[in-house]
């Protein structure tokens, strides 16, 4: 948040196909458009799939007919092991490399989620501080936490499928050792597996966190310091098999343009656009309101107050040849109910002047609307847009980089030089920002991002040490009341595959918190099946650090992603091989036992469409047996996209 604004680049999306047999390195075929019968009409893909069939050759995605996907290349990823009989197998003794076990040496590898080449769709933007591209947010707004919390951050790179490490044979065989019985050495404390099997056997998985408001936390909240709930609200429909509920066209654009932001209520789903905020029908697709906006979108808030109120960031303007990238400066709350823009307004910096400073996060907690950028934090009141307090920069050059919301209100305040900063996390009075308690980072954390306000959790890459893109080496446990550290949890970046914005203050993805533990996903990994990888989900007690007993299985050539909590329950999005629909799965966040919720449809047309939207840089919300994936940057079209049909918006129902 320290660099001046850079003209933006844009990114390329990788395909999400993972767990796909190695196969030609083609850009996957275009979806097709809408079912007959218009836009937003809710309706079984035509005979022969979802739009269009792409000719097989342009299509490395298309299952060939009586044909074996190859064989992996020789000095792939090595030959999968199955797990032997009676379990995981014990890890070898500690070695001086760390971890406890040998490693061998990597070719270079691009950063963690890097974008990988796919025509037409944005990947993730460039530094914050580019004008119009606003940080990728965590995992859903209203959503995952898509998201809501819902949105993509900056670091955060497209890893869906392909796009993560890959790991020498050896560095499988350890991993599969380490979901069972994992050593961890980080300050000053050796986390342990407590060990333990399933303990109904089961096949299991797990979540990430959420917003308020139904689609991003379920009524129990977003996990809190949870034991109070049985279970969660989602419940499994009398038929799991969804269909297309409809499609929203993808606008065209001419430059990189930032859509993010995508809320449910009860009623509807809201999808910023460009320029604007559009409200459809749930289940039919079609508009309710269409809020028109003075500028593109630059940040929306993951949360939602009861009664269906959120905050976004907006341009002052449209671009023009004379003034191509406005300020976004503009803070507002939007009523979700009615599309009605209920205030919006620009705000000067406590120290003078009299130019509107630029916003890049902006959250919410209780009745608190809080923003903030690199010249400091403001407050305002949710419903009128009162001013709670001015942009927070103290005279010694301390200011607020981000808020996180929910619960509870937090920030990340920085200090000290660009090349020597001081982070301190605070726990706020939402009212009038005050502090209730400090906690100090280490030295050598030059970001830190914060996963959960209550309990409060942060993520950091101490020293730079995670080497993936991930933004996280380290998790720490803070009691809020006191500001005394509980226990400081050490995240192999090798092992786990969460992550956070490098510069986003609440922008982590796949990853939950909820009953007083931290659910991660682990890397991708060789499964016991031929072909394909898959993940677990594992559990981090919050008070001792410890690695707790039970796993969530993705499967065979599936990956767990975790996309919020419901209750004491986490609802996880399945990524799926090259021939499978993705799935939505609620997990027990006390045994690990999963309940399939949702199972799209295989046709390959459909997998298609859904492949693009890959699941670091789209918004991805579930409730109530309805699924909407969306977008959150588009840019120019080129190639061989200028002629498909692409989506902002793709929505899936179960019956």
């Amino acid at each position: 948040m320290t660099q001046p604004p850079q003209p933006p680049q844009p990114p390329n999306e990788p395909s999400n196909t993972p767990n796909q047999p190695p196969q030609p390195n083609t850009p996957p075929a275009p979806p097709a458009g809408p079912p007959a019968g218009g836009f937003g009409a809710p309706q079984d893909p035509p005979p022969g799939g979802f739009g269009e069939p792409a000719p097989p050759p342009a299509d490395p995605y298309a299952k060939q007919p009586s044909a074996a996907p190859p064989a992996p290349p020789a000095g792939g990823y090595g030959t999968p092991q199955p797990p032997p009989q009676g379990g995981y197998p014990t890890p070898p003794a500690p070695q001086p490399n760390g971890y406890g076990y040998p490693q061998e040496p990597q070719p270079p590898q691009p950063g963690y989620g890097y974008p990988q080449g796919l025509g037409g769709q944005p990947g993730q933007p460039g530094h914050p501080g580019q004008p119009g591209h606003p940080g990728m947010p965590q995992q859903g707004y209203g959503y995952p936490t898509q998201p809501m919390y819902g949105a993509p951050q900056p670091g955060a790179g497209d890893g869906s499928g392909g796009g993560g490490k890959k790991f020498s044979t050896q560095m499988q065989i350890i991993l599969a050792a380490a979901v069972a019985v994992v050593l961890i050495i980080g300050a000053g404390l050796i986390y342990a597996n407590t060990g333990g099997d399933d303990k109904d056997g089961g096949n299991n998985q797990a979540s990430s966190s959420g917003s308020e408001g139904k689609g991003g936390e379920g009524k129990g909240g977003e996990g809190g310091e949870g034991g109070g709930l049985a279970g969660g609200d989602e419940k499994a429909p009398a038929n799991t098999k969804a269909k297309v509920a409809f499609q929203v066209p993808e606008p065209k654009v001419t430059e990189v343009t930032s859509v993010k932001g995508s809320w449910l209520t009860d009623k509807a789903y809201v999808k910023s656009g460009v320029s604007e905020v559009t409200a459809y029908d749930a289940d039919k697709g079609t508009k309710l309101w269409t809020l028109p906006l003075a500028g593109e979108v630059c940040a929306a808030s993951r949360h939602m107050s009861k009664d269906y109120k959120t905050a976004i960031v907006f341009e002052e303007s449209k671009a023009t040849k004379e003034n191509k990238y406005p300020s976004c400066n503009q803070v507002g709350v939007i009523d979700l109910n009615t599309g009605k823009l209920l205030w919006s307004k620009g705000i000067t910096a406590a120290t003078g002047g009299d130019k509107e400073i630029r916003f890049e996060e902006v959250t919410i907690s209780g009745t608190t609307v809080a923003a903030a950028g690199t010249r400091g934090g403001a407050a305002f009141k949710l419903d009128n847009g009162a001013e709670l307090w001015k942009p927070k920069v103290g005279a010694d050059g301390c200011y607020d980089t981000g808020y996180a919301g929910g619960e509870a209100l937090a920030v990340v305040r920085k200090c000290g030089s660009y090349d020597s900063p001081q982070l301190t996390i605070q726990a706020l009075n939402p009212t009038t920002g005050a502090p209730l308690s400090s906690y100090q980072m280490p030295e050598g954390v030059d970001y830190a991002s914060i996963v959960s306000t209550k309990p409060l959790v942060v993520a950091a890459d101490v020293g730079d040490t995670a080497g993936d893109g991930s933004s996280i080496s380290d998790f720490f446990s803070i009691d809020a009341a006191t500001g005394k550290l509980i226990v400081r949890i050490s995240a192999d970046a090798d092992l786990y595959a969460a992550r956070c914005g490098a510069t986003d203050v609440e922008s982590c993805q796949h990853m939950a918190v909820g009953n007083n533990r931290l659910y991660l996903p682990t890397e991708e990994h060789d499964g016991t099946g031929e072909y394909g990888k898959t993940n677990e989900i594992v559990a981090f007690d919050l008070k001792t650090g410890k690695l707790l007993g039970g796993r969530a299985d993705a499967g065979d050539r599936y990956t767990l992603v975790p996309l919020r909590m419901d209750g004491t329950n986490i609802i996880a999005y399945k990524e799926p091989p090259y021939d499978k629909g993705g799935q939505i799965v609620s997990i027990d966040g006390e045994t690990f036992k999963e309940t399939l919720l949702m199972e799209n449809p295989s046709d390959e047309a459909v997998r298609s469409a859904e492949s693009r939207f890959t699941t670091d840089h789209s918004e991805v919300l579930y409730s109530q047996g309805r699924l909407f994936k969306s977008r959150m940057l588009i840019s120019e079209r080129s190639g061989s996209d200028l002629d498909r049909k692409l989506y902002l918006v793709l929505a899936f129902r179960a019956e």
